[in-house]
């Protein structure tokens, strides 16, 4: 079963459409679960909007606690848009707030392109690889390149991690829920290979 953290901030419908559509069995969770016995086997972190007052509900629901010791038990977690944004050390938009700090840098404004926020269909491609396919993204902040990026997409002359991976922890900027077929295989691949 795979959870999706509703905080109040994350495009949760849209997710489980995408997780029933992939025949995955899912469930809402507003807060932790309370007992071991009923911990998913995997989360979606998902997010939509500013990044202090997504983290500042995170904390106050609850899930701060328990997405530090999901991720320090090696659990299984994909953040989406805000989300992965949010599992970064920080964000330029909120400097005061600390992010989950498991992507090594902090989100940033991104920075020469001809208009915020960027939002459409744009090109992920994996560097050493001739592979690249096409995403919908709605952002304006974003990871830089780091030790942590899997995939990227450049925007005018403007270069961002749009796939983070460290261990079982993996971050989509773009939102593959909202990607057609070409998302929702990407994101089923995914989870197999996060081994769920």
């Amino acid at each position: 079963m795979i959870g999706i953290i509703d905080y109040g901030s994350g495009n949760v419908g849209n997710i489980r459409r995408a997780l029933d559509f992939l025949k995955r069995e899912s469930a809402v969770l507003e807060c932790p679960p309370s007992e071991r016995s009923s911990m998913p086997d995997a989360l979606i972190l998902p997010g939509v909007g500013a990044f202090g007052p997504a983290m500042s509900k995170i904390e106050s629901s609850g899930w701060r606690e328990a997405l530090d010791l999901w991720i320090h038990e090696g659990r299984p977690i994909i953040g989406i848009c805000l989300g992965m944004q949010l599992l970064c050390e920080a964000s330029e938009e909120d400097s005061t707030i600390k992010g989950l700090g498991i992507f090594e840098g902090n989100a940033l404004k991104l920075e020469g392109t001809k208009k915020l926020p960027h939002i459409g269909w744009n090109t992920v491609t994996w560097p050493g690889s001739s592979k690249s396919a096409y995403y919908y993204f709605v952002h304006s902040f974003a990871l830089p390149i780091c030790r942590d990026t899997l995939a990227v997409t450049s925007v005018d002359s403007c270069v961002f991690t749009s796939i983070a991976l460290k261990d079982r922890v993996l971050g989509f900027q773009f939102h593959p829920e909202r990607s057609g077929s070409t998302g929702l295989d990407l994101l089923g691949e995914s989870m197999r290979k996060l081994g769920v």
